[in-house]
Protein backbone atom coordinates (compact mmCIF):
# COMPACT_ATOMS: atom_id res chain seq x y z
CA UNK A 1 0.00 0.00 0.00
CA UNK A 2 1.29 3.34 -0.60
CA UNK A 3 -0.14 6.19 2.15
CA UNK A 4 -0.27 10.38 1.08
CA UNK A 5 2.55 10.66 3.36
CA UNK A 6 5.07 8.33 1.44
CA UNK A 7 3.88 10.04 -1.55
CA UNK A 8 4.51 13.23 -0.51
CA UNK A 9 7.83 12.71 1.44
CA UNK A 10 8.87 10.87 -2.27
CA UNK A 11 7.59 13.27 -4.47
CA UNK A 12 8.65 17.05 -2.62
CA UNK A 13 11.60 15.59 0.19
CA UNK A 14 9.70 17.05 2.90
CA UNK A 15 7.19 17.06 5.53
CA UNK A 16 3.66 18.50 3.13
CA UNK A 17 0.51 19.58 5.05
CA UNK A 18 -3.27 20.25 4.28
CA UNK A 19 -4.79 23.76 4.87
CA UNK A 20 -8.18 23.64 4.23
CA UNK A 21 -9.29 26.73 2.84
CA UNK A 22 -12.78 28.00 2.16
CA UNK A 23 -13.95 29.79 -0.79
CA UNK A 24 -17.19 30.79 0.11
CA UNK A 25 -19.19 28.34 -2.03
CA UNK A 26 -22.65 27.03 -1.79
CA UNK A 27 -23.62 23.56 -3.31
CA UNK A 28 -26.09 22.52 -6.15
CA UNK A 29 -28.06 20.25 -3.32
CA UNK A 30 -28.25 23.70 -1.00
CA UNK A 31 -29.26 26.32 -3.17
CA UNK A 32 -32.21 25.03 -4.80
CA UNK A 33 -30.96 23.60 -7.99
CA UNK A 34 -30.56 20.20 -6.84
CA UNK A 35 -32.13 20.81 -3.30
CA UNK A 36 -31.93 23.25 -0.31
CA UNK A 37 -30.98 20.30 2.51
CA UNK A 38 -27.99 19.07 1.70
CA UNK A 39 -26.46 15.61 1.57
CA UNK A 40 -28.11 13.83 3.99
CA UNK A 41 -24.90 13.74 6.17
CA UNK A 42 -23.77 16.84 5.55
CA UNK A 43 -23.22 19.34 8.33
CA UNK A 44 -24.10 22.99 8.44
CA UNK A 45 -20.58 23.83 7.31
CA UNK A 46 -20.54 22.03 4.20
CA UNK A 47 -18.12 19.22 5.66
CA UNK A 48 -15.72 22.67 5.97
CA UNK A 49 -15.59 22.73 9.91
CA UNK A 50 -11.87 22.80 10.16
CA UNK A 51 -11.27 25.23 7.14
CA UNK A 52 -10.28 28.81 7.58
CA UNK A 53 -12.48 31.71 7.48
CA UNK A 54 -14.34 32.88 3.99
CA UNK A 55 -13.82 36.51 5.50
CA UNK A 56 -10.39 35.97 4.44
CA UNK A 57 -8.36 36.00 1.77
CA UNK A 58 -6.59 33.10 -0.06
CA UNK A 59 -3.27 34.41 0.70
CA UNK A 60 -4.58 35.39 4.93
CA UNK A 61 -5.97 31.67 5.16
CA UNK A 62 -3.06 29.91 3.88
CA UNK A 63 -0.38 32.23 6.53
CA UNK A 64 -3.56 31.23 9.23
CA UNK A 65 -3.06 27.75 8.20
CA UNK A 66 1.05 27.71 8.77
CA UNK A 67 0.60 29.15 11.61
CA UNK A 68 -2.11 26.04 13.21
CA UNK A 69 0.99 23.61 12.28
CA UNK A 70 3.78 25.47 12.55
CA UNK A 71 4.93 23.22 15.73
CA UNK A 72 4.21 20.12 13.05
CA UNK A 73 5.98 21.69 9.89
CA UNK A 74 9.74 22.81 9.89
CA UNK A 75 10.51 23.86 6.74
CA UNK A 76 7.95 21.96 4.87
CA UNK A 77 5.46 23.03 1.80
CA UNK A 78 1.60 22.69 2.25
CA UNK A 79 -1.02 21.71 0.07
CA UNK A 80 -4.07 24.29 -0.89
CA UNK A 81 -7.16 22.42 0.11
CA UNK A 82 -10.56 23.77 -1.04
CA UNK A 83 -12.57 21.93 1.03
CA UNK A 84 -15.83 23.76 2.27
CA UNK A 85 -19.12 23.05 0.48
CA UNK A 86 -18.61 22.13 -3.50
CA UNK A 87 -15.26 23.43 -4.62
CA UNK A 88 -15.81 23.99 -8.48
CA UNK A 89 -19.19 25.57 -7.79
CA UNK A 90 -18.69 29.32 -8.96
CA UNK A 91 -18.63 31.65 -11.76
CA UNK A 92 -15.30 31.06 -13.77
CA UNK A 93 -13.99 34.27 -12.52
CA UNK A 94 -13.87 33.70 -9.05
CA UNK A 95 -12.54 30.52 -9.27
CA UNK A 96 -9.86 31.88 -11.69
CA UNK A 97 -9.12 34.22 -8.94
CA UNK A 98 -9.19 32.07 -5.80
CA UNK A 99 -7.41 29.30 -7.25
CA UNK A 100 -4.41 31.36 -8.83
CA UNK A 101 -4.14 33.12 -5.60
CA UNK A 102 -3.69 29.80 -4.08
CA UNK A 103 -0.99 28.36 -6.36
CA UNK A 104 1.01 31.53 -6.74
CA UNK A 105 1.95 31.31 -2.87
CA UNK A 106 5.21 29.99 -2.67
CA UNK A 107 4.82 27.63 0.01
CA UNK A 108 1.86 25.70 -1.89
CA UNK A 109 3.21 22.72 -4.28
CA UNK A 110 -0.51 21.25 -4.80
CA UNK A 111 -4.02 23.19 -5.19
CA UNK A 112 -6.62 19.86 -4.17
CA UNK A 113 -10.27 20.54 -4.72
CA UNK A 114 -13.08 19.40 -3.53
CA UNK A 115 -15.73 19.44 -5.22
CA UNK A 116 -19.00 17.21 -6.90
CA UNK A 117 -18.84 15.31 -9.73
CA UNK A 118 -21.83 16.96 -11.33
CA UNK A 119 -20.26 20.64 -10.97
CA UNK A 120 -17.03 20.22 -13.80
CA UNK A 121 -18.49 22.11 -16.44
CA UNK A 122 -15.75 22.48 -19.47
CA UNK A 123 -14.65 25.77 -19.01
CA UNK A 124 -13.59 24.76 -15.10
CA UNK A 125 -11.99 21.74 -16.48
CA UNK A 126 -9.72 23.84 -18.61
CA UNK A 127 -8.99 26.05 -16.30
CA UNK A 128 -7.64 23.09 -13.94
CA UNK A 129 -6.18 22.04 -16.83
CA UNK A 130 -4.76 25.25 -16.62
CA UNK A 131 -3.12 25.72 -13.55
CA UNK A 132 -2.38 21.70 -13.38
CA UNK A 133 1.05 23.41 -15.59
CA UNK A 134 1.87 25.49 -13.41
CA UNK A 135 1.50 23.20 -9.99
CA UNK A 136 0.16 20.03 -9.53
CA UNK A 137 -3.40 20.03 -9.30
CA UNK A 138 -5.66 17.67 -7.30
CA UNK A 139 -9.68 16.94 -7.79
CA UNK A 140 -11.65 15.14 -4.78
CA UNK A 141 -14.69 13.80 -5.98
CA UNK A 142 -17.55 12.86 -3.38
CA UNK A 143 -18.79 9.47 -4.52
CA UNK A 144 -19.23 7.91 -1.02
CA UNK A 145 -21.01 4.93 -2.67
CA UNK A 146 -22.02 2.92 -6.33
CA UNK A 147 -24.99 1.88 -4.82
CA UNK A 148 -28.07 3.96 -6.59
CA UNK A 149 -30.27 3.13 -3.68
CA UNK A 150 -28.05 4.22 -0.91
CA UNK A 151 -27.50 7.69 -3.35
CA UNK A 152 -31.09 8.09 -3.57
CA UNK A 153 -31.22 7.86 0.01
CA UNK A 154 -28.18 10.14 1.00
CA UNK A 155 -29.62 12.71 -1.54
CA UNK A 156 -26.06 12.55 -3.75
CA UNK A 157 -28.32 14.05 -6.50
CA UNK A 158 -26.37 12.24 -9.24
CA UNK A 159 -26.24 8.67 -10.67
CA UNK A 160 -22.88 6.42 -11.34
CA UNK A 161 -22.36 7.61 -14.87
CA UNK A 162 -21.76 11.39 -13.70
CA UNK A 163 -18.78 10.13 -11.56
CA UNK A 164 -17.32 7.88 -14.29
CA UNK A 165 -17.32 10.46 -17.30
CA UNK A 166 -15.85 13.55 -14.54
CA UNK A 167 -12.71 10.54 -13.82
CA UNK A 168 -12.70 10.74 -17.57
CA UNK A 169 -12.62 14.05 -18.18
CA UNK A 170 -10.00 14.85 -15.56
CA UNK A 171 -7.78 12.16 -16.40
CA UNK A 172 -7.81 13.55 -20.03
CA UNK A 173 -6.48 16.54 -18.91
CA UNK A 174 -3.66 14.65 -16.99
CA UNK A 175 -5.55 15.57 -13.60
CA UNK A 176 -5.41 13.33 -10.34
CA UNK A 177 -8.43 11.98 -8.72
CA UNK A 178 -8.87 11.05 -5.36
CA UNK A 179 -12.19 9.75 -4.61
CA UNK A 180 -14.05 9.99 -1.04
CA UNK A 181 -15.87 6.94 -0.22
CA UNK A 182 -18.50 6.88 3.29
CA UNK A 183 -18.29 3.25 5.10
CA UNK A 184 -21.10 2.05 7.28
CA UNK A 185 -23.88 4.24 5.24
CA UNK A 186 -27.28 3.04 5.98
CA UNK A 187 -28.97 -0.16 4.38
CA UNK A 188 -25.01 -1.29 2.87
CA UNK A 189 -23.39 -4.86 3.99
CA UNK A 190 -19.78 -5.58 3.92
CA UNK A 191 -19.67 -6.32 0.55
CA UNK A 192 -21.47 -3.64 -0.74
CA UNK A 193 -18.81 -1.42 1.06
CA UNK A 194 -15.76 -3.57 -0.29
CA UNK A 195 -17.85 -3.04 -3.96
CA UNK A 196 -17.65 0.47 -3.68
CA UNK A 197 -13.88 0.11 -3.03
CA UNK A 198 -13.07 -2.51 -5.26
CA UNK A 199 -14.86 0.13 -8.29
CA UNK A 200 -13.19 3.11 -7.40
CA UNK A 201 -9.40 1.58 -7.73
CA UNK A 202 -10.87 0.23 -11.57
CA UNK A 203 -12.32 4.18 -11.92
CA UNK A 204 -8.79 5.90 -13.02
CA UNK A 205 -8.81 7.54 -9.29
CA UNK A 206 -4.83 8.49 -8.48
CA UNK A 207 -6.30 8.24 -4.60
CA UNK A 208 -9.28 7.46 -2.59
CA UNK A 209 -10.26 8.56 0.81
CA UNK A 210 -11.89 6.06 3.21
CA UNK A 211 -14.29 8.35 5.71
CA UNK A 212 -16.16 6.52 8.58
CA UNK A 213 -20.07 7.58 8.68
CA UNK A 214 -20.37 9.97 11.58
CA UNK A 215 -23.66 11.31 12.86
CA UNK A 216 -23.43 15.02 13.05
CA UNK A 217 -25.59 17.56 15.61
CA UNK A 218 -27.72 19.44 12.99
CA UNK A 219 -27.98 17.11 10.33
CA UNK A 220 -30.81 14.84 8.88
CA UNK A 221 -28.74 11.78 9.27
CA UNK A 222 -29.19 12.18 13.03
CA UNK A 223 -33.28 12.55 13.08
CA UNK A 224 -32.61 9.06 11.69
CA UNK A 225 -30.53 8.17 13.79
CA UNK A 226 -32.38 9.10 16.98
CA UNK A 227 -35.44 7.56 15.27
CA UNK A 228 -33.34 4.10 15.18
CA UNK A 229 -33.01 3.79 11.20
CA UNK A 230 -29.48 4.19 11.32
CA UNK A 231 -26.59 2.42 13.17
CA UNK A 232 -23.07 3.21 13.43
CA UNK A 233 -20.27 0.60 13.27
CA UNK A 234 -18.54 -0.29 16.84
CA UNK A 235 -14.59 0.46 16.86
CA UNK A 236 -13.45 -3.27 15.96
CA UNK A 237 -16.23 -3.65 12.66
CA UNK A 238 -14.33 -0.52 11.28
CA UNK A 239 -11.04 -1.68 11.75
CA UNK A 240 -11.88 -5.04 10.35
CA UNK A 241 -13.37 -3.24 7.74
CA UNK A 242 -10.49 -1.07 7.13
CA UNK A 243 -7.88 -4.21 7.06
CA UNK A 244 -9.78 -5.38 3.68
CA UNK A 245 -10.30 -2.16 2.14
CA UNK A 246 -6.26 -2.34 2.21
CA UNK A 247 -5.74 -5.60 0.94
CA UNK A 248 -7.77 -4.32 -2.31
CA UNK A 249 -6.37 -1.18 -3.23
CA UNK A 250 -3.55 -1.73 -5.39
CA UNK A 251 0.46 0.40 -4.76
CA UNK A 252 -0.62 2.70 -7.63
CA UNK A 253 -3.46 4.00 -5.67
CA UNK A 254 -2.51 6.30 -3.18
CA UNK A 255 -4.07 6.10 0.02
CA UNK A 256 -5.09 9.59 1.53
CA UNK A 257 -7.15 8.64 4.59
CA UNK A 258 -8.23 5.91 6.55
CA UNK A 259 -10.56 7.04 8.68
CA UNK A 260 -11.99 10.79 9.43
CA UNK A 261 -12.88 12.92 12.77
CA UNK A 262 -15.82 14.85 13.09
CA UNK A 263 -16.23 18.16 15.01
CA UNK A 264 -16.06 17.03 18.41
CA UNK A 265 -18.75 19.45 18.89
CA UNK A 266 -21.20 17.88 17.20
CA UNK A 267 -19.96 14.85 16.69
CA UNK A 268 -23.34 12.52 17.93
CA UNK A 269 -21.88 9.01 17.35
CA UNK A 270 -19.56 6.66 16.73
CA UNK A 271 -18.27 8.45 20.41
CA UNK A 272 -15.14 6.14 19.64
CA UNK A 273 -14.30 7.61 16.75
CA UNK A 274 -13.76 10.97 18.76
CA UNK A 275 -10.63 9.76 19.96
CA UNK A 276 -8.13 10.75 16.74
CA UNK A 277 -5.23 9.09 18.48
CA UNK A 278 -6.30 6.26 19.70
CA UNK A 279 -7.78 4.68 16.55
CA UNK A 280 -4.95 5.92 14.48
CA UNK A 281 -2.66 3.77 16.58
CA UNK A 282 -4.77 1.21 16.37
CA UNK A 283 -4.82 0.86 12.61
CA UNK A 284 -1.21 1.52 11.99
CA UNK A 285 -0.60 -1.76 14.63
CA UNK A 286 -3.12 -3.70 13.31
CA UNK A 287 -3.59 -2.91 9.53
CA UNK A 288 -0.53 -0.93 8.37
CA UNK A 289 2.06 -2.97 10.28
Amino acid sequence: MTTLNQYLQSTFGCKVYKIALNGGFTCPNRDGTLGSRGCIFCSEGGSGEFAESPKLSITEQIENGKKRVLNKVKDGKYIAYFQAYTGTYAPIEKLRKLYTEAVKHPDIVVLSIGTRPDCLPKEVLSLLEELNRIKPVWVELGLQTIHEKTAEYIRRGYPLTVYDNAVNALRERKIDVITHVILGLPGESREDMLETVRYVCDSGAAGIKLQLLHILKGTDLEKEYFAGRVRVMTEYEYISLIGECVRLIPDNIIIHRLTGDGDKRLLVAPLWSGNKKHVLNRLRSEVLS
